[in-house]
């Protein structure tokens, strides 16, 4: 079994930003920050899947089509909310939806479930542990300091099918498959 999910990936050269957006929560409690080289915006989650189905779900996603966008990464925000914070996120902005649409239509087709939450086009950028009461309010006031912070753009063109092989260390992804707009 592959432990897979689809994703945007980042550029390279946004790792400094994601570095500086963590940094400025990092002294607020206990979070397991994500490494800046391997954040994403997850389009679809599959979780384990034979390996022998790998070549049919690649098939599958070759049938997307969509035009490039531009991506804006704009503010910050928490899952589920600022009270009970479990994942602290980058928001991104642009035409997410027809490809999101897309990933689910094929993928359903090669029997994975649609998705049950509306999708919500972010990167997770550190999975919050426990925010002191003391620092609670410290950090509901940054994430909402930053809710309208353009942090720069990008063009989406391409998205990937990729493997996550979980270690002690964190995770560690592999491209199986890239997929040009």
């Amino acid at each position: 079994m592959v432990r897979t999910f689809v994703a945007v990936e980042f550029p390279v050269d946004f790792a400094q930003i994601v570095k500086e957006v963590q940094e400025s929560f990092r002294d607020l409690g206990k979070m397991k920050m994500v490494p800046a080289e391997i954040v994403h915006v997850t389009l679809k989650f599959l979780g384990d899947v034979d390996e022998d189905k790998i070549a049919d779900v690649g098939q599958s996603l070759e049938n997307i089509s969509c035009e490039p966008f531009t991506c804006l990464i704009k503010g910050t925000g928490v899952f589920p909310n600022v009270r009970r914070p479990r994942v602290l996120w980058l928001g991104m902005e642009g035409d997410f939806d027809p490809l999101h649409k897309q990933v689910e239509y094929y993928l359903e087709k090669e029997g994975f479930e649609p998705d049950k939450r509306e999708f919500t086009a972010h990167a997770t950028i550190a999975r919050i542990k426990h925010i002191p009461r003391s620092n609670m309010e410290q950090f509901a006031s940054m994430v909402e300091e930053m809710e309208n912070v353009e942090f720069g753009k990008f063009t989406v063109d391409n998205f990937r099918l990729k493997k996550s092989i979980l270690t002690p260390e964190g995770p560690v992804y592999e491209t199986l498959r890239q997929f040009n707009l």
